[in-house]
């Protein structure tokens, strides 16, 4: 594990393409068909953000984003954009038609739950523990918030993500077949996980939500 990797809460600011580069690098399949082409979505991503619903890593020295994590907590998670957005982003003809395919992918946290919004990870540097510094931190957040799960849903094509998400403690509790999708987008089954949330233990407060987002 790389000892000199930061871990901060919040999308610095001026990280926008950064952040939205790596979860179009580790998402793009998925989101293609919805905000695609490449270009086009990491824009839309990029412009769409709610900063203070992420947890980045940052490289020794100039603050790089080398990997980042995402989550949801009531009803706003990272990755934003409503349906005017999209409307606005692609025109009402192309529009439609992708916010039925974001409706799939939308996961709306239950009372006193988490909802990950994803890992991305720089290529260069998987294999590295990033992920595993990452999910430490959103852990964190989650007891925070007094939140008493943590829920994620990972694909069947990326069963690295799943074994990281083992380790942490996440257990799988059902898994939905989707054969409609592996065409569209690449998968053929969404596995959805699970991990309780220990008591937080005693120590000064962390920071309020509203120090962790440049707001927008």
């Amino acid at each position: 594990m790389d000892a000199a990797i930061v871990i901060r809460r919040g999308v610095p600011p001026g990280a926008e393409e950064r952040v939205a580069g790596l979860y179009w690098e580790a998402f793009g399949r998925k989101l293609g068909a919805a905000l695609g082409p490449a270009e086009r979505g990491r824009a839309f991503l990029a412009r769409h953000l709610h900063h203070d619903r992420a947890v980045v890593a940052l490289a020794p020295g100039g603050g790089h984003v080398v990997g980042v994590a995402g989550y949801r907590l009531g009803k706003r998670g990272l990755t934003g954009g409503g349906a005017r957005d999209v409307l606005a982003g692609y025109g009402p003809l192309r529009g439609l038609p992708r916010l039925a395919l974001l409706a799939l992918l939308e996961r709306t946290p239950g009372p006193g739950e988490l909802v990950m919004d994803g890992i991305a990870v720089d290529p260069a540097r998987r294999g590295t523990g990033i992920g595993s510094l990452l999910l430490t931190e959103i852990a964190a957040v989650a007891a925070e918030h007094g939140c008493a799960r943590i829920r994620l849903d990972v694909i069947d094509v990326n069963p690295r993500a799943r074994a990281l998400y083992e380790r942490h403690g996440f257990t799988a509790v059902r898994t939905e077949r989707t054969p409609y999708l592996r065409d569209l987008m690449g998968f053929g089954a969404v596995t959805t996980m699970r991990r309780t949330v220990p008591d937080r233990p005693a120590g000064p407060p962390g920071p309020p939500d509203e120090t962790l987002e440049p707001q927008r």
